[in-house]
């Protein structure tokens, strides 16, 4: 019964993840637990995208769903070599090549469909209900391209290695395709994170199966679709450096052929500006890639520098200059020990967490994040799901909702309200986190299936907290503290002179709990070191 227990735990025990796909446990039925998921995951897509989204009805200069509809009128009306100067008061294209060549392409499909949504200057604002369609099917289809094959095949990897049985690896693979937060910024908010974050995704896969230049490629494309994909760029380079140097020898080939993939990749996705603009286009773009005009911070995030400039008032005490080497200063002591630890130790297992590490060190300390850059750490924190520890499913599950809790102030403003409210109990239920509180007289209410008659009641009314007991007071003081603020931002009117108040009081707290996840994140990387897949 003990090696039951643990089985259980390992895919979410007594959570109704476990419950649903349990019928699919015997071996004929295995092959259909992949479909139901992703056709499932796609529904509550669709659902989402039902809603309202950023810049609805609001002019002059709307939001990101007419953000992307303008570069896709822009990327099919004008030549390349304007790419990067049109219109720059407007929504001027500020992302990365791939990013255009994407909004080429879904703007021709589209103008197949009505030319009218993408035409040049009379199509500005449009809001068509069709338009909305389409466009919504779009971010469903680049992520069902993308990011859901990726998870699904990095979860059936890390089952295979632990001898897991196929089930568990799809409970797992469910537990990180309904993290809510992606969910809503690309589907209710509207962007095409999946794309970036897919792109990792397959990046870190072939790292898993040793491919080492389709990796750099993959990454290439992942930076160049976004760049806050360099987020993770020191430990893609730490890891890939280290497997060449020291792999148990320098190896030449790896490193020409990481290097080689590098450059050529880079050079074919830049070469079009280059070909039709000239050099000065090519650095106009990643001008345009860099914003370091717009300050150190633009809207209230859940960072170091937003969290403490309401003390130290920064754009009034420092120049701009002096901001970014703080910025890189700070940046780079946040990075620095999980860059080391995956360059000495270039083990598979450590990837998600020193990927996580790093990522979260560049939200907390970089210079213009934005509140959504979260879903870049989010996405290998997420996918430590995969992880057969407690205590990491614990902590996992816990920074997914200060995550979501800090997007609070960004979907409120969509009027995403009902979407918030209903992902957050959604994910939360999935996976377990109010089994504890099942009442007696209801036994199967929350968690119905086979969790309560395989180990029993003890186990199911378990929720998702950690062993420690400081860890399991820090989690349950967020949560009530992610409630207050909730209250009175619903219910209170804030003063009159701090009309942000309710905001900022999200943003300490959001950043409090970022900070202590990104320390306990950096011990666990240190631990890992001198360990193996099993302790994962």
């Amino acid at each position: 019964m003990v090696s039951g227990v643990k089985s259980a735990k390992e895919s979410f025990f007594a959570s109704p993840l476990y419950d649903f796909l349990s019928p699919f446990r015997p071996v004929a039925n295995q092959y259909y637990a992949e479909y139901v998921i992703v056709i499932f995951a796609l529904v509550i897509r669709c659902a989402v995208g039902l809603g309202s989204f950023s810049g609805e009805g609001v002019s002059p200069l709307f939001g990101d769903f007419e953000a992307q509809r303008h570069w896709m009128e822009l990327t099919t009306n004008i030549p390349i070599s304007q790419w990067y100067w049109f219109d720059l008061q407007y929504w001027g294209l500020d992302y990365p090549p791939l990013t255009a060549y994407h909004s080429l392409l879904l703007g021709k499909l589209g103008s197949l469909f009505n030319p009218e949504w993408y035409a040049l200057g009379s199509s500005r604002g449009l809001e068509l209900p069709a338009l909305k369609a389409y466009m919504r099917f779009t971010v469903i289809l680049s992520e069902a391209a993308l990011y859901i094959p990726g998870v699904i095949y990095f979860t059936k990897w890390f089952g295979i290695k632990r001898r897991q049985s196929p089930i568990g690896t799809y409970i797992a693979a469910a537990a990180i395709l309904f993290q809510p937060s992606l969910i809503l910024i690309d589907h209710g908010h509207f962007q095409y994170n999946s794309v970036m974050l897919g792109l990792t995704v397959y990046a870190i896969n072939n790292l898993l199966d040793g491919f080492h230049g389709p990796a750099a490629v993959c990454f290439v494309l992942s930076l160049t679709f976004k760049q806050m994909s360099l987020y993770y760029s020191p430990v893609f380079f730490a890891y890939l450096l280290s497997r060449s140097l020291f792999s148990p020898s320098f190896n030449v080939s790896r490193f020409i052929s990481v290097a080689l993939h590098t450059l050529i990749s880079f050079a074919v996705l830049f070469f079009p500006l280059y070909k039709f603009g000239g050099l000065k286009n090519v650095l106009q773009s990643i001008h345009r890639v860099f914003p370091f005009a717009r300050g150190i911070f633009e809207d209230k995030v859940a960072n170091f520098w937003c969290v403490s400039n309401v003390f130290f008032k920064y754009a009034e005490n420092y120049s701009q200059i002096q901001l970014q080497k703080l910025s890189i200063a700070a940046t780079g002591a946040g990075f620095l020990p999980a860059f080391l630890l995956i360059f000495l130790y270039p083990k598979k297992h450590m990837l998600p967490f020193a990927l996580a590490a790093c990522s979260m060190a560049f939200f907390l300390f970089s210079f213009q994040v934005h509140e959504k850059s979260i879903l870049v750490p989010l996405l290998p924190i997420t996918l430590l799901y995969c992880s057969t520890n407690w205590n990491v499913l614990s902590m996992v599950s816990w920074i997914n909702n200060v995550a979501l809790f800090t997007l609070w102030p960004l979907l409120k403003k969509d009027n995403l309200t009902i979407q918030y409210v209903v992902m957050l109990i959604l994910s939360n239920w999935l996976i377990g986190n109010f089994s504890f509180c099942t009442p007696r007289f209801l036994p199967h209410f929350l968690t119905p299936g086979p969790s309560v008659s395989d180990v029993g009641d003890s186990y199911r009314r378990r929720s998702l907290l950690p062993e420690s007991v400081i860890w399991k007071l820090i989690i349950i003081t967020s949560y009530l503290a992610m409630g207050l603020i909730h209250c009175l931002d619903v219910f209170v009117e804030p003063p009159s002179t701090l009309p942000d108040l309710w905001v900022l009081m999200n943003c300490a707290l959001g950043f409090s709990c970022f900070a202590l996840f990104w320390l306990w994140n950096n011990y666990k990387l240190f631990t890992l070191r001198n360990k193996s897949f099993e302790d994962f």
